[in-house]
Formats: structure tokens, sequence, C-alpha cells
């Protein structure tokens, strides 16, 4: 099982950071705030073309640019 833990100052800095975008990013200061205390699991982690395809998004060009989906 692959688990990246950020040492205590990284995590003092996510924090800080989750302070500061809170008024504004709720959301952000959440995921800011998890990483802090939880870390990522890498086991858990998908690759960023099937969340793509999951959603419906077509693929990125070979020069890794988007496709306008607005």
């Amino acid at each position: 099982m692959a688990h990246i833990v950020f040492d205590p100052e990284e995590a003092d800095q996510l924090r800080a950071a989750a302070r500061e975008e809170f008024p504004a990013n709720p959301a952000l200061a959440y995921v800011l705030q998890q990483l802090a205390d939880e870390g990522i699991d890498l086991d858990k982690c998908r690759p960023w073309e099937d969340i793509r395809a999951e959603r419906g998004l077509p693929p990125l060009d070979e020069d890794g640019e988007a496709h306008d989906v607005a």
C-alpha cells in the first residue's frame, strides 16, 4: 500500500493555506485540510484519462491540450 504523508512543516503549510482559502473557497480548504491530516493514498488514485472518459469528456490532444468542451 503506497501512501504519501507530509512532514509536520508541510502539513502546517497546507493547514495555513486551508485557513486562507476557507472564506472564498471552502471546498479547496477542505481538500487542503484533508491532505494535511491524511496524506494521499496512492492506491485510490486514478489516471486523468479514466476520469475524463468517465465524465464523457474527449481525450487530450497529442500535445496535451484539452478540446474545447465549454
